[in-house]
């Protein structure tokens, strides 16, 4: 009797157990087909430890998915912006060429305008030259396929060949650049890069600049950094949108009629952050900018 009790007790068990199993499969089945279909999965409330590191799993599996889907989007809203914005840089140069294009076919045209056109002509291809270029630069920084190193080397020779290239600039608008005196001093950079993070600082100066006016650059050692500071007297920026100048295309509205990519100070931040620098500005509408630029010091040799 005692032996058909236990016989009996067994089975019980054993049918409770298969159910019980049954049960967890169901469950764990459900947690996937969810995944797999994209649905918001629904975990057991389970004190069963195996049920619990399988739902576990799951769940990192699902935030994995959920990351890899978002930076998906991100990156085609990425490419879709690119595209777009490139488009519109492109489309007045090469609406220009059409159009002089159109003019140089009149037979009867003077040939002083002949000369004309054909000058403003090649103004527009060298614009889309130079901005084919600085897209370029843009996307290889920001993809790191540009090899970047940094140099030992005094700064003094970096920053008086920024002025160099855009002495011609300053000058066609009677601009004075001053470099106030400051002992020469090594800092980390990469030579040819910064002096394009310089000038492009300096064009952007020299072109909402007035006539007449003056760009001050001064050199100013700190502890872990020297500051590079270019200071300008030029229509200024509203405080609102200080943050917004070192994004890509972004173009204060104070200057949207003008002529103007909106790359070169993007280019100049990715260039300093390569360097491990960076760069800051203060300005108000109307009173001028003054940019400063950070490069590390060479501790041991200055």
């Amino acid at each position: 009797m005692l032996v058909l009790f236990f016989a009996i007790c067994m089975i019980i068990i054993s049918i409770i157990t298969i159910k019980k199993s049954q049960n967890t499969c169901d469950e764990l089945s459900l947690m996937l087909n969810q995944l797999l279909e994209g649905k918001e999965v629904s975990y057991p409330d389970t004190k069963d430890t195996r049920v619990s590191k399988i739902s576990y799993q799951v769940k990192k599996v699902k935030d994995m998915i959920e990351i890899e889907v978002e930076q998906s989007k991100s990156e085609k809203e990425a490419i879709k912006s690119l595209i777009s914005n490139m488009s519109h840089q492109l489309k007045t140069p090469l609406s220009n060429i059409t159009i002089y294009c159109e003019l140089l076919e009149n037979m009867n045209l003077p040939t002083s305008k002949k000369v004309e056109f054909l000058q403003k002509m090649k103004n527009q291809t060298f614009k889309i030259d130079w901005l084919l270029e600085s897209l370029f630069k843009m996307t290889k920084l920001e993809d790191g396929v540009i090899r970047f190193e940094t140099e030992e080397l005094m700064i003094k020779d970096t920053i008086v060949q920024s002025i160099s290239t855009v002495f011609n600039k300053a000058e066609s608008k009677n601009i004075k650049i001053n470099l106030e005196t400051f002992s020469d001093i090594k800092l980390f950079h990469n030579k040819k890069w910064t002096i394009e993070a310089i000038v492009n600082v300096l064009e952007n100066a020299i072109k909402y600049s007035p006539s007449d006016s003056i760009i001050t650059i001064s050199v100013e050692k700190m502890e872990l950094y020297t500051k590079i500071i270019i200071k300008d007297e030029g229509i200024g920026i509203d405080s609102k949108e200080l943050n917004n100048i070192f994004k890509r295309f972004y173009r204060s509205k104070n200057v949207e009629n003008q002529n103007g990519t909106g790359i070169g100070l993007y280019l100049t931040r990715l260039i300093l952050e390569k360097e491990n620098g960076n760069i800051i500005v203060e300005s108000k509408l109307g009173r001028g900018s003054c940019f400063s630029i950070f490069l590390q010091n060479c501790k041991s040799l200055n």
